[in-house]
């Protein structure tokens, strides 16, 4: 319900305060809202040739193709003139996010279509561990923390090994793995969930875990910092380590003040203290390394572990083929088999992830996330708060809705700033720390049919905010 309301809060208010600019006269066309598309020129006006000034006449009338790019107004840098059909078209600014249509096609082409071929195969691997026995085994091996964390959940249920798969690919930094264990997970908590409209105390959990983002590898976040001739690429990610942590942490606490978790039960205690030790001694072991040392371990340590979990599955399903015999089939048709349910799974959040990326296309091409963000901005400066933490606050603030987003944001602010500047570094930070809260309830939640949320949605904007103030404080204090 909650997410209902939101989402329609977006679209009628982007919608609203762009008829409006258009009626005002703040804006020139819609034109870019629906056929747009990112980083295009945005058309700011349109005259005859003999109602622009002289100078700029005679640029374009002497100009080969009858284009020119000039920097006069002050309130609309890098303006461009374009003279066609006789009259002169004004172009400002470039364009934040895909106009409505391009989004529509882009989100089938270049966000589900290679979901599609992640949950296939990830899903295909799953079917394996499934039948060889593997996946019960890991949840036998996992029960006696997670039945304290999902109480409702079963002991040695199938779901624990899936959660576990979708964490230690999040620890690494592998999304497109995540996703598909992920799902998985969500569809075998939906199997023993009561009300199959209302999401569960477990469920929750889980989505809240999932989201908190707690990272140990980087991967991607170090790559971009390469890119952009960082002279450290790998110098933030202590600060990406510690603020998920502290996030993760944040996000159990919360729910599991809200379900009434045990958070004496010993076998917490010790899970606990397992993942701090594991914590630290990945971080020593990081810290004694040179720059190409990082980077090389950063790099091939999450691709190692994926491999060996591909390698392990299969082989381990070799040597148990009479399990798939008695269930009446093969290796590869069971591989096969899991594929097909993987391909109908990224089916049925098609529509609900289209919904969400369209609503964030307009709300961000509406001009009313940069005034939000303007005013945090300027509420955080009075505060005292430094330039170099306001410039970066764009990211923390689109990084709930969009992952693409946000990582461009990223891209220009190590591009503008430095990828060595403290902007740079913290929106690194942010970038890394945190999910992409309203795509990940979209997908998981409509995976599974979900139409009541309860308090998720609260409790991971919730954790999205803990998650900016701590990156806040630790970028500061490393850098």
């Amino acid at each position: 319900m909650v997410l209902s309301r939101f989402w329609l809060v977006i679209f009628i208010s982007s919608i609203a305060f762009v008829v409006i600019s258009l009626f005002s006269g703040n804006s020139y066309t819609l034109d870019f809202i629906i056929n747009g598309k990112k980083d295009d020129p945005i058309l700011i006006s349109e005259k005859y040739l003999n109602q622009v000034p002289v100078f700029i006449k005679d640029s374009i009338e002497s100009a080969p193709d009858n284009t020119i790019v000039i920097d006069k107004i002050a309130s609309n840098p890098d303006t461009t003139y374009v003279y066609s059909a006789n009259t002169v078209k004004i172009f400002s600014g470039v364009q934040k996010s895909d106009g409505l249509l391009p989004t529509c096609k882009s989100t089938l082409l270049d966000l589900i279509l290679p979901l599609l071929a992640y949950l296939a195969f990830f899903c295909g691997l799953m079917e394996l561990l499934i039948i060889s026995g593997a996946s019960e085994k890991l949840a036998k091996l996992l029960s006696p923390v997670f039945v304290k964390v999902f109480p409702s959940v079963p002991k040695n249920h199938p779901s624990i090994s899936y959660m576990t798969l979708n964490f230690a690919a999040n620890f690494l930094g592998l999304d497109s793995a995540a996703t598909p264990f992920g799902l998985k997970a969500m569809e075998s908590l939906q199997e023993i969930n009561p009300d199959k409209a209302k999401a569960s105390d477990a469920q929750i959990m889980f989505m809240c875990l999932h989201a908190s983002g707690l990272t140990l590898i980087a991967t991607s976040i170090i790559g971009y910092r390469a890119a952009a001739n960082a002279t450290n690429p790998a110098d933030v990610m202590l600060p990406c380590i510690i603020t998920s942590f502290i996030g993760t942490i944040a996000a159990f606490l919360i729910v599991g003040i809200k379900q009434k978790i045990n958070f004496k039960s010993a076998s917490l205690v010790i899970a606990l203290i397992t993942l701090i030790a594991a914590i630290i001694g990945l971080l020593m072991y990081v810290n004694h390394l040179d720059i190409i040392g990082k980077n090389y371990f950063t790099s091939n340590l999450s691709a190692l572990i994926l491999v060996g979990i591909i390698v392990f599955t299969l082989i381990f399903s070799f040597f148990k083929e009479k399990k798939f015999a008695a269930a009446n089939t093969t290796v590869f048709e069971a591989f096969v088999s899991g594929a097909n349910n993987g391909v109908k799974t990224g089916v049925t959040i098609f529509p609900y992830v289209l919904g969400m990326l369209v609503a964030i296309s307009l709300f961000r091409n509406s001009g009313l996330f940069e005034i939000i963000s303007e005013w945090i901005a300027f509420a955080f400066s009075n505060m005292g708060v430094s330039k170099e933490i306001t410039d970066s606050l764009p990211i923390a603030l689109l990084r709930p809705f969009s992952s693409a987003g946000s990582r461009g944001f990223l891209i220009d602010s190590m591009n503008t700033f430095g990828a060595d500047s403290l902007t740079g570094r913290l929106s690194s930070i942010f970038q890394c720390s945190a999910e992409s809260t309203f795509y990940v309830i979209a997908v998981y939640f409509g995976s599974v049919n979900i139409k009541n949320t309860r308090y998720a949605l609260g409790t991971m904007l919730l954790v999205d905010f803990i998650c900016v103030i701590t990156a806040i404080f630790v970028a500061t204090w490393f850098f």
